[in-house]
């Protein structure tokens, strides 16, 4: 397809002379939700060819219709009665399962928005890939649980994976047209999240509701609890390393209370380059779908000078004991970070079951990462199907250990 970007009088830039066909992988969730409120920003830019969700067939079913979209999957089949209830009266065809969410990641279209969470998103985001579509990339168990599988594959299909999180889209926008051999350093920033200056003691005491109170983002419950542990920043920092092919030991983190600044890159020649904005998912949505042309936003504009002050500082490995495992899994690389994704599924969910405590979701991952090794690690998985038994293997150990 032909893209220009034409630049109003108002400064409002229009993406392409045809709208660009999207397809949305996991459209109830948060980064849909954003993803089309950016959508409806820039009328005419965008059709969308297809919609899935998980298991809220109703929500699923109002999404499709207010982005007009030609087709709608929900994954839990229990979920196809809502779906088709919410659709009558409309010509948007529909289906259930797993099936159908691939159906939809297979349609037509210039990108696919990888959004669903978890590991139901390897299967139909590698699905889109394969088929040669691009995709945006918001889901981090693609790369965690398979990051050599996917990018092979995208080099193969001769299509490209745009980073949504926003730490590594800044990453890839301070980039440019720099080569990765011109990079001595990558860092993402986290928050810290509600337990930045919590003590050791605190953070062990610390209940889910108290987990779930993040200072700066508004993000699903499993997210909101790995940005709470620090979690997220590992698994990003195994993102990263696919995305940018880039070793473990040119990648770092800082931690950044304001969530102002969300990626630096250091080059050879010493220069830094960073990537800033208000903390809103908008501004990476926005820059995928309309990349490489620019697509207005509503999101705050940054105000350095009523900000003041930017702080940074180094992570504490003693009290977020969960990034050192995270870093530790990257630079074993193999199988462990895929057992090191589902176990710390596994470990959220019993801690937001009330079930462990909060410092034990780190304790639980280390241990089952340290039974992989102890069993030789695995070398990194050579399909989804063998990624997705590791995920399934290592799942039910750490549910038998936390039992």
């Amino acid at each position: 397809m032909n893209m220009q970007a034409d630049l109003l009088p108002e400064h409002e830039v229009v993406v392409g002379l045809a709208p660009r066909r999207l397809v949305i992988l996991g459209a109830t969730g948060s980064i849909g939700r954003s993803t089309a409120d950016v959508i409806a920003g820039a009328p005419g830019a965008f059709a969308v060819e297809a919609v899935a969700g998980g298991r809220d067939g109703a929500a699923l079913a109002r999404m499709a219709i207010r982005l007009g979209a030609r087709f709608a999957a929900v994954a839990d089949p229990d979920a196809y009665g809502d779906l088709k209830a919410g659709l009558s009266g409309h010509r948007i065809a529909f289906g259930a399962g797993p099936e159908a969410v691939t159906e939809a990641a297979l349609r037509e279209s210039d990108l696919v928005v990888a959004a669903i969470s978890g590991a139901a998103g390897v299967a139909p985001t590698h699905a889109a890939l394969a088929a040669g579509r691009s995709v945006a990339l918001a889901n981090k168990e693609c790369l965690v649980c398979a990051g050599e599988l996917f990018m092979r594959t995208a080099a193969e299909a001769g299509t490209r994976v745009l980073p949504m999180d926003s730490e590594h889209n800044a990453i890839f926008q301070a980039l440019g047209a720099s080569r990765a051999d011109e990079v001595e350093e990558m860092i993402l920033t986290a928050s810290g999240g509600p337990f930045r200056t919590w003590s050791a003691e605190a953070i062990a005491k610390a209940t889910p509701e108290q987990a779930l109170a993040h200072p700066n983002w508004s993000m699903g419950p499993k997210v909101t609890i790995d940005s709470a542990s620090l979690m997220n920043k590992g698994l990003e920092l195994i993102e990263a390393h696919h995305i940018f092919g880039i070793s473990s030991k040119r990648l770092s983190v800082l931690v950044h209370a304001q969530s102002i600044v969300h990626g630096l890159v250091t080059f050879a020649d010493g220069s830094v380059v960073a990537g800033l904005a208000f903390p809103d998912m908008k501004v990476p949505i926005a820059h995928c779908l309309g990349y490489p042309d620019r697509v207005t936003t509503s999101a705050r504009r940054l105000d350095l000078a009523a900000i003041g002050s930017l702080t940074f500082e180094k992570p504490d490995f003693g009290r977020f004991p969960a990034l050192r495992v995270a870093m530790a899994a990257l630079e074993q690389g193999g199988a462990l970070p895929t057992v090191l994704n589902a176990a710390n599924e596994i470990a959220v969910e019993f801690f937001l079951a009330r079930r462990i405590g909060f410092m034990d979701i780190a304790r639980v991952v280390e241990q089952c990462c340290e039974s992989a090794m102890r069993e030789g690690g695995g070398q990194a998985p050579a399909s989804v199907a063998e990624a997705l038994e590791i995920d399934h293997m290592t799942r039910e150990r750490a549910r038998k250990a936390l039992a």
